[in-house]
């Protein structure tokens, strides 16, 4: 399932670099491609897993981007 989210916050593009390396970590995420520049993350990931994907993966946002407010568009 790929999904879109709006990223409000995002500090510089080093730190888009290494959010993302992070968030293609997690379990059941199979791609994720983050634009600095328009703010928007896309996300695939494994459907069965949906809730639980989003909310690691705006933990792990939140751990690496304290400020970083993240919305599904």
């Amino acid at each position: 399932m790929k999904s879109n989210f709006k990223l409000k916050g995002l500090d510089c593009a080093n730190c888009a670099l290494e959010l993302e390396k992070t968030i293609g970590k997690i379990k059941g995420v199979k791609e994720v491609h983050i634009n600095f520049m328009t703010e928007k993350m896309e996300l695939v990931y494994d459907e069965n897993f949906k809730d639980e994907i989003i909310t690691k993966v705006k933990k792990v946002a939140k751990k690496e981007e304290p400020d970083i407010e993240i919305e599904e568009i």
